[in-house]
């Protein structure tokens, strides 16, 4: 890609950090840009809390209700009535962003919620639990859109990505905290209430942190509080830098608001760039899921149980090591991210998933054949190997390049579409999951699982550009150089024109 000598010298960009190496941010320098990820990603704590902790609820809820334990049906509409909420969330959530701001998002996710929590908690029967995950699913569709958006515009380029992966992070450790509390209610009346209840206090917490909070400064910008949004980035960089991020914010926004009034939905799919940035996005979110990580997280109990870990409890225990690794691997790919690079790290991450589910897979079916232990142990490893592996790349990188590959003009609506693909295709694997493994066995089904992750591997290297370091700007310069060939600006202005 080539980089006009104007973009050069943009705020952020590789060329102006070379000219001004002093200005360079690293990930500890700011107390306070760390600050602000760490409370925004609480939303990402949301939603990895409530994928674990609904698999070790999953074993209670079922001893407590006959209809559950005798319907595979119902578990997994139990399961997946959060994730069709997060459609829907996710879907909205987008339009909320752009209209009320990234706070007001995040303010409204931890309300809606704090009421789902309570009414899964008080549920007395499967069915008032089913509305609860449902609107739970609802408050963690908007934080899944709002968290790594408000994130990345607050974010110096050159530590976006470690910056947007702690939300990913956030995600991870959630999920080993819910391991911990299932088993800490194991042995406690009213467990699986207590397991989902207590999800409502993060919420709560996030909810008066946000509070005291600012807005997104871009956001601000382009509704022309200028003022706000320099008080914002005041206190993100340091005075040699600020002046020249004001500079071209300032420049920007007034463009940026020329441009969004035009905006309309459909014009996602009409602007070849976006449309070829999103097919990227959306592709990368599917394939995430597609790839099992869910699948493993969510039913990762019930997969031990199925290596031959038959009590509730040390099925729970071999889960949390599990869950273990995904958080430590996630903070590892918080480090490599913007070092490695998100395309080497997506492609390394691939590759073993890959060999760790044909060798699951044969965990299986060797399993399914003999008695013999060894084979439920090597199950158990082989799932470890696939966390260790997916956590460090495939965790953060759909994340992190979906907050940064959009025109500022899309980023709501394309981050809003791609989280929804995310939660369909979370969907279609989790209710589909345990109905595939008892009709054709679970060896076969992560035999499946590999052969999709093979299929991912490719679409990352043939299609997925690397944006480690680059300004948003840069960014949307790649989309145009693959749209419109080596003259893009030229190009970009004819299309705009003729959508006009």
């Amino acid at each position: 890609m080539t980089v006009p000598l104007a973009m050069q010298s943009t705020p952020g960009s590789s060329g102006y950090l070379d000219m001004h190496p002093d200005r360079k941010m690293s990930f500890f320098k700011n107390p306070y840009i760390l600050g602000l990820a760490a409370v925004a990603g609480i939303g990402g704590l949301l939603f990895g809390y409530d994928t674990g902790v609904i698999s070790g609820a999953l074993l209670y809820i079922k001893d407590d209700f006959e209809e559950v334990r005798n319907s595979s049906f119902l578990q997994e509409t139990i399961v997946s009535m959060a994730i069709a909420g997060a459609i829907v969330g996710a879907a909205f959530g987008g339009w909320i962003n752009d209209t009320y701001g990234r706070k007001m998002a995040t303010l409204l996710a931890d309300v809606i919620f704090i009421l789902g929590a309570i009414l899964m908690a008080a549920a007395p029967d499967p069915y008032v639990l089913i509305v609860g995950r449902l609107l739970v699913g609802l408050g963690v569709g908007i934080a899944s859109v709002t968290a790594p958006v408000y994130i990345a515009e607050a974010a110096p380029s050159e530590i976006r990505g470690s910056l947007v992966s702690t939300n990913v992070l956030m995600i991870t450790g959630g999920q080993f905290i819910s391991y911990l509390v299932n088993l800490a209610f194991t042995e406690v009346p009213g467990t699986w209430r207590w397991m989902l209840g207590i999800s409502a206090v993060p919420a709560i917490i996030q909810f008066v942190l946000m509070l005291f909070l600012p807005e997104s400064p871009r956001w601000l910008f382009l509704k022309n509080r200028k003022n706000e949004a320099v008080d914002v980035i005041s206190k993100i960089y340091d005075l040699s830098r600020l002046e020249d991020e004001i500079d071209f914010l300032t420049a920007q926004s007034e463009q940026e608001r020329q441009r969004r009034s035009t905006i309309k939905f459909w014009h996602v799919f009409r602007s070849k760039e976006t449309r070829l940035a999103f097919l990227v996005g959306g592709g990368l979110m599917a394939f995430q899921q597609f790839t099992g990580i869910n699948t493993v997280m969510y039913y990762s109990p019930t997969i031990v149980q199925m290596a031959g870990f038959e009590a509730n409890k040390l099925a729970l225990l071999l889960s949390l090591v599990v869950a273990g690794m995904n958080a430590v691997g996630t903070v590892l790919g918080i480090y490599l991210i913007d070092n490695t690079g998100r395309k080497k790290l997506a492609l390394f991450s691939l590759g073993g998933v890959i060999a760790s589910l044909i060798l699951l897979s044969l965990a299986f079916y060797k399993q399914s054949s003999s008695s013999n232990v060894v084979y439920g142990w090597l199950a158990v490893i082989a799932l470890g190997l696939y966390i260790g592996f997916f956590s460090p790349g495939m965790g953060p990188v759909p994340w992190t390049v979906n907050s940064e590959i959009y025109p500022e003009e899309y980023r709501g609506i394309c981050g809003g579409m791609a989280a929804t693909v995310c939660w369909i295709s979370n969907l279609i694997v989790s209710e589909s999951f345990l109905s595939i493994a008892d009709g054709i066995g679970v060896g076969p089904t992560f035999l499946i699982i590999a052969g999709i992750a093979v299929v991912a591997f490719l679409f990352v290297f043939l299609y997925v550009p690397e944006t480690q370091g680059l300004t948003f700007d840069e960014v949307e310069l790649i989309w145009k150089e693959r749209a419109w060939g080596k003259n893009p600006i030229t190009q970009s202005l004819l299309e705009h024109g003729s959508q006009s």
